[in-house]
């Protein structure tokens, strides 16, 4: 069997406790197991409705649905992606299929045109389907809601021609307004997406709150954007530190990259790109577990000191 210790994919995240001057000389490192001679086992009933969210704007929620939504592709399962952001609808730009969006949801629902007509279907991966609830500029009905939205995703389930997909992922816009709860209402899990810092976390436990009264419990975590070097110096959070403060499972640590920028700007997600980058590793593994329900953990690891013997002199 063969197996991949991210602790070496991840050699770069040694966070150190922000909080506990005592453990500053302690280095801690991300573990976890992850198998890639096999096909990821799909847990829970399909199709699985995941809502990624996160409150604060500007912390890789779009980033993450697209990552994710052609990784779990790429592992052979049907995704549909729902841009439920309909004032900046960013999404179809990530993905580079902004020339192909022609009819969206209020089309739809206007009668204009039939849903499989609005489905963008990704030319690289045909079991990824892209899907818009409005045009920019355009003005969103009033009676658009939560049961609209739930009303769409009942569509999918019944589709006929293309089948039911076993994933449905909802990006989610930012806030917590009437866009956020329309977003959440059909879904029964979510992804919570959140950077190590302040303004960013208690975003994050006020969203995580309104997740549970709605109902919606199983919520897993994705921190985005680790830096090193920060960690290093205690001027950020470790991924420790984020866990303790939320209470949430961890599904992902994605390192800073740079990359995420070219590849945005390309309309080519990092998932794609060849050789892969630590980013676009960190989001497959993340949606190999969101396949599996399966979590990660931050471990403490103490490093022992290198033993210099008498051959250390000339490099043995």
């Amino acid at each position: 069997m063969v197996s991949l210790q991210p602790s070496s994919l991840y050699s770069s995240l040694t966070p150190s406790n922000l909080h506990n001057k005592q453990l500053s000389s302690k280095k801690y490192a991300i573990k976890s197991l992850l198998q890639y001679n096999r096909k990821p086992q799909l847990a829970g009933e399909t199709p699985r409705v995941v809502v990624i969210t996160s409150g604060k704007g500007g912390v890789g929620k779009t980033t993450t649905t697209a990552n994710i939504g052609l990784s779990l592709a790429r592992f052979g399962f049907k995704v549909v992606a729902i841009d439920a952001d309909v004032g900046l609808r960013n999404l179809d730009l990530l993905l580079g299929l902004e020339n192909r969006v022609n009819y969206t949801v209020i089309e739809v629902l206007n009668g204009e045109c039939r849903l499989d007509q609005a489905l963008v279907r990704d030319k690289r991966w045909s079991n990824f389907e892209l899907l818009c609830i409005s045009k920019p500029r355009s003005k969103l009905p009033l009676g658009f809601g939560g049961k609209a939205l739930v009303w769409l995703v009942d569509a999918l389930k019944d589709r006929q021609d293309g089948g039911c997909p076993d994933f449905i992922l909802i990006d989610c816009p930012a806030g917590i307004d009437a866009g956020f709860i329309t977003a959440i209402t059909p879904a029964n899990e979510a992804v919570l997406v959140t950077t190590p810092d302040i303004t960013s976390l208690r975003d994050a436990d006020r969203v995580t709150g309104l997740l549970e009264c709605d109902g919606i419990r199983d919520i897993k975590m994705i921190v985005n954007r680790v830096r090193t070097d920060m960690i290093k110096g205690e001027d950020m959070m470790s991924v420790l530190d984020v866990q303790e403060m939320l209470g949430l499972p961890l599904l992902g640590v994605i390192p800073d990259d740079s990359e995420v920028i070219r590849s945005t700007n390309r309309g080519f997600p990092l998932v794609l790109n060849k050789p892969p980058t630590l980013a676009g590793l960190a989001f497959e593994q993340a949606a190999w577990r969101l396949v599996e329900q399966d979590t990660m953990q931050a471990v403490l690891l103490h490093e022992q000191p290198k033993k210099r013997g008498f051959f250390s002199f000339f490099g043995g």
